[in-house]
């Protein structure tokens, strides 16, 4: 099976970091990035939220989410692949360019290359979870049954 390996924006298939500058509307605002609306939900529903949204790029936005100063909502644990998931669909839905970069994968597997994250990336050496590929190959094939409706309605 083809691997497609991700991780810098520059870099080929860059736009499926979190990091790529494909701005989004969720929840009624738009969003930098889909790390600054993941970062950002740890902290829903409080003034901590809008200013990990407002953040003045992925990597500020990062730091403040991973930061325990701001109070991590009890059930986030539970909740964050499906905020990503969230997240993804909303920037690859809004982003026609995107959808068939993605889409044009074909069967290949996705696979976020970094020793940074043994979550949602693969550890680097191929151990980790690789949760983001995951989740973009999920939704890849929902694009392909056509049932993700998109979200710039």
């Amino acid at each position: 099976m083809k691997r497609i390996l991700f991780y810098r924006v520059s870099e080929p298939y860059g736009a499926f970091s979190n990091f790529s500058p494909h701005p989004f509307e969720l929840k009624g605002k738009v969003w930098p990035t889909s790390e600054h609306y993941f970062q950002a939900q740890k902290f829903a529903g409080t003034e901590h939220e809008e200013a990990v949204r407002i953040a003045k790029s992925p990597m500020v936005a990062a730091r403040m989410g991973r930061s325990r100063a701001r109070p991590l909502r009890a059930d986030w644990e539970a909740e964050k692949d499906d905020i990503m998931r969230e997240a993804l669909q909303a920037k690859f839905t809004q982003h026609p360019a995107l959808r068939s970069l993605l889409v044009e994968t074909g069967d290949a597997e996705l696979v976020e290359h970094t020793t940074n994250d043994r979550y949602w990336a693969d550890g680097g050496d191929g151990t980790g979870k690789n949760r983001l590929g995951e989740l973009l190959m999920e939704l890849r094939a929902r694009l392909r049954a056509g049932i993700t409706q998109s979200s710039n309605r």
